[in-house]
């Protein structure tokens, strides 16, 4: 279905709390390729606290998409500019958290029920910048989750503009279920997914939920143009090694585990002369031996003496042999 280096191609999924500057620093060690998302920040974050906390990155992490929350659309076109001001590549808009939180801001999955809002939201940012404008959505939400629901979401989205859409094959129930058990209760349904693919083939849909493989990723990948993997890039980095030989059609050999370590520890020892502590980014690392002799002993190494007074880099240099008992 797609040109396996289509900047999509494979995506690391936008985690709340996860998938911070830091972790998308270390992903990015592993991969020179997948498209990289951030956590969720939503536009008063940005527009009345420290925006620089929010949107510093490193230039290394390219590409790298930021992803807001909000549903007021001078608000989102205000933060779009922000963010294509400080060199993301993409702006996306997050319609798929169902978090009681975020519908309580009228924000995420509950914006579903209202695809002329979103789809407004989505032409002011278009408006704003010229990076592109994506949407991330589930394929329903509670008892609205037909396809003919998801067809007049997607088509009111396009009309705006909107080329791109990831799509959750799973709905969300906005009542009854944490988070949590939202990205797991609710059926996986590629076949909805392939479906608007399609019914759709002029637009670029991504499809995420449920990938742990790139088996997965590439069965996947003959039906849509990209696919987002989430969780299982986090506990489990590594997996990430032959991304780019695989769908980006890169020759040269993964990096080692070893090497990945060798090339975050000028990192860290820039971060932390800046004040930020260890366990803010080895806490991203704990899954680097994941599958390894020795990885259980390099995560309680880690565990147990990050957090201690005076913790420095010596700290993971010790951990280290542990992973290679």
């Amino acid at each position: 279905m797609t040109d396996l280096k289509t900047p999509h191609a494979f995506c690391i999924a936008p985690m709340l709390d996860w998938t911070d500057r830091h972790c998308r620093y270390f992903h990015r060690l592993i991969s020179d390729h997948a498209f990289l998302y951030t956590e969720m920040v939503t536009t008063g974050a940005l527009i009345h606290a420290d925006h620089h906390r929010f949107l510093r990155f490193n230039a290394a992490e390219n590409p790298v998409a930021f992803q807001l929350g909000g549903s007021n659309s001078r608000e989102l076109a205000l933060c779009a500019k922000m963010i294509e001001d400080y060199g993301y590549d993409e702006v996306n808009l997050n319609v798929g958290c169902p978090s009681d939180r975020v519908q309580n801001g009228r924000f995420g999955a509950c914006l579903m029920a209202e695809p002329e809002l979103v789809a407004e939201c989505v032409a002011a940012m278009k408006q704003a910048v010229s990076i592109p404008v994506t949407v991330k959505s589930r394929i329903g939400i509670d008892d609205r989750d037909s396809y003919e629901e998801l067809v007049q979401f997607v088509t009111t989205v396009a009309s705006a503009g909107c080329t791109s859409f990831i799509i959750h094959a799973r709905k969300a129930w906005l009542s009854g279920l944490s988070p949590k058990q939202n990205r797991d209760i609710p059926p996986l349904r590629y076949d909805v997914v392939y479906q608007i693919k399609q019914d759709f083939p002029q637009l670029e849909i991504i499809l995420n939920g449920g990938i742990t493989t790139l088996d997965q990723a590439a069965e996947a990948l003959q039906q849509v143009d990209g696919v987002m993997m989430g969780r299982e890039a986090y506990h489990n980095p590594y997996v990430l090694a032959e991304v780019d030989r695989r769908f980006y059609g890169e020759s040269r050999e993964p990096r080692s585990r070893d090497m990945i370590f060798d090339l975050l520890i000028p990192y860290i020892q820039q971060q932390l002369a800046e004040g930020v502590r260890l366990n803010s980014i080895s806490r991203h690392i704990l899954g680097l031996f994941h599958g390894e002799l020795g990885a259980r002993a390099w995560r309680r190494h880690l565990s147990e003496n990050v957090c201690k007074s005076g913790a420095d880099i010596q700290v993971l240099l010790d951990a280290l042999p542990k992973s290679q008992v």
